[in-house]
């Protein structure tokens, strides 16, 4: 057993970026007014920008095996990794790696599991003076992953379904901030807090995932949605509409970006409408590469940079994360995505 083990890399091809084009369509769509203000640069001590990331911590067990398990059959595996998990934590790596600085709020239980699952985010310089501690068992994932990448993954939420947003302070809110936000904690206090968010007219980034009921009314007032092809489909019928990101843009108003996976990206904007490649790259495990995704775009829109570049960097960074083992601990650093877009 092996406690947050180093990320194994392996050989990357790095695709240039003739696989971002844009394909037409406006700034703004036709006769959907904007509920979006739009954003002030950072204007916090030393000039930097903040994510406030509000999501799941997890300690992920990641059971390498040499194929996925069907209903009723066990399937054994040669070694079994554990390291921190869990969406919210996830991309706060992310975006902190990347050169955010990041302020994360959740909660852990009161365990043993808890000290483990907090490890990188303290490691990688993470302000977690909000998580809070709850009666029950720190959030848990078990992960198993084939020799192709694929994963299979079942979560217990524990404390994270006790996370409170009320543990962002009013003072954090502001046109120079991006709240980073998923769905593994409980859909109210996430609707809360894009509520305060888009009140205080920060920007907003939202990561549907795992798919679960948000009203439309606050689906309204974020400024970027990510989902993968799963959640489109899923988000799509309850809207009544296709899941292709033109379409979701036009019900919703909002950026959206659909990850395809080994298909790459689709993205419908304000910015305009953008397809994206995914780069060539030895595929060792996926499980934490959306994550990386978000966090990463996050990241690089909070510095200010356009619609289109930061999509080039997450889709370089979550390339990168695909040609490692394990979760958090697969998130590359800035400069290592910076290398790979050079490439």
């Amino acid at each position: 057993m092996h406690l947050l083990p180093p990320p194994l890399i392996t050989t990357v091809q790095v695709m240039g970026s003739r696989g971002l084009s844009a394909l037409g369509g406006s700034a703004q769509s036709p006769g959907l007014p904007s509920l979006h203000p739009p954003h002030s640069p950072p204007n916090r001590p030393g000039d930097r920008a903040v994510i406030v990331c509000f999501g799941s911590i997890n300690l992920d067990l990641i059971f390498p095996l040499p194929r996925l398990p069907v209903p009723g059959q066990t399937i054994a595996g040669p070694d079994l990794h554990i390291e921190p998990g869990g969406k919210g934590a996830n991309q706060a790596v992310a975006a902190a790696r990347d050169g955010a600085q990041v302020v994360f709020a959740g909660a852990v239980g009161r365990d043993v599991l808890a000290e483990a699952a907090l490890a990188l985010l303290r490691e990688t310089g993470i302000d977690l003076a909000r998580v809070q501690r709850r009666d029950g068992a720190t959030g848990c994932a078990s992960i198993c992953v084939d020799p192709e990448g694929r994963n299979l993954i079942a979560v217990a939420s524990g404390a994270n379904l006790g996370a409170s947003q009320g543990s962002i302070e009013d003072a954090l809110l502001g046109p120079g901030t991006t709240v980073l936000l998923q769905n593994e904690c409980a859909a109210d206090q996430t609707a809360a807090l894009i509520a305060r968010a888009r009140a205080a007219r920060c920007r907003i980034v939202l990561n549907l995932a795992p798919a679960g009921p948000l009203p439309q009314s606050v689906l309204r007032q974020i400024d970027v949605l990510v989902v993968n092809e799963d959640e489109a489909d899923w988000l799509a019928t309850r809207l009544a509409t296709g899941s292709h990101a033109v379409s979701l843009h036009a019900a919703l108003g909002v950026d959206v970006v659909v990850t395809l996976g080994e298909r790459g990206l689709q993205a419908e904007a304000r910015a305009g409408r953008f397809r994206l490649d995914a780069r060539a790259v030895t595929v060792v495990d996926t499980t934490g590469a959306g994550d990386c995704f978000t966090g990463v775009l996050a990241s690089a829109l909070d510095r200010g940079a356009s619609f289109q570049s930061a999509l080039r960097r997450a889709n370089a960074a979550a390339a990168l994360c695909c040609g490692r083992r394990g979760t958090q601990g697969s998130m590359p650093t800035g400069e290592e995505t910076e290398a790979a877009l050079a490439g």
